[in-house]
């Protein structure tokens, strides 16, 4: 049975609301799915980029730390240079003190007699030399002669030798020195000084950790006292 016109374009008219239906359908299904994706690839972006933006304040936090570390480092280092300056300073001022008051000992004969007497003493036991030339300032020759002959007998009873004790006439310590005197074997290769500054000097060295002790106290850092 053949189909009407009105038929036909009924079947038409109904197909074409299929398709289009179904284009739709599939339309919306793509949409869908690209939306789904979108979100999925910003999603995705956005916790690349977020996970960047960590990384690199995390970094920036770290160069700061390690920054404030240096400078404290730095800060702790300057001031403990100052603080050895200072200290260093105190001591040396304090040596200063002590070198100008060696000028008081000169100037009380009796107590200078008795200093050059042992200086004398001291070096020819340190020397042990059969011929021995001392060299002091000019202006201590009498004194320096009374303590030669003053030491010789006693250096000789407590070591069983003869010595030969010279004062050098020709070349003189400085006169601008405290005191003192400087002692040579026969060809000057050898050499005591015993002046007073050198003896304040071998004094300072020695007692440098007690006289640090007695101004700044007792050093926490030290494992090992001698």
């Amino acid at each position: 049975m053949a189909l009407s016109d009105a038929d036909v374009q009924k079947q038409i008219k109904h197909m074409m609301a299929f398709i289009e239906q179904e284009a739709n359908e599939k339309a919306e299904e793509i949409d869908a799915k690209a939306e789904e994706e979108f979100n999925i690839e910003k999603g995705r972006l956005v916790q690349t980029q977020r996970l960047k933006i960590m990384e690199y304040y995390e970094k920036k936090e770290k160069q700061i730390e390690q920054q404030k570390k240096i400078q404290m480092s730095n800060l702790l280092n300057q001031a403990r240079l100052k603080v050895l300056k200072a200290r260093d300073d105190l001591i040396s001022d304090l040596l200063g003190d002590a070198r100008q008051r060696l000028a008081r000992v000169v100037k009380e004969p009796a107590r200078y007699q008795a200093l050059l007497d042992g200086l004398v003493l001291q070096g020819l036991y340190q020397l042990l030399e059969t011929r021995v030339v001392i060299r002091c300032r000019k202006q201590d020759l009498p004194l320096v002669k009374a303590a030669i002959q003053k030491s010789i007998p006693v250096y000789k009873a407590a070591t069983k030798q003869d010595v030969d004790v010279i004062i050098d006439q020709e070349t003189h310590l400085l006169p601008e020195i405290a005191g003192g005197i400087d002692l040579f074997n026969a060809d000057g290769k050898i050499k005591v000084s015993n002046t007073l500054e050198s003896r304040l000097e071998l004094i300072a060295q020695q007692m440098m950790p007690e006289i640090r002790t007695a101004l700044f106290g007792a050093n926490t850092n030290r494992k090992f006292m001698d």
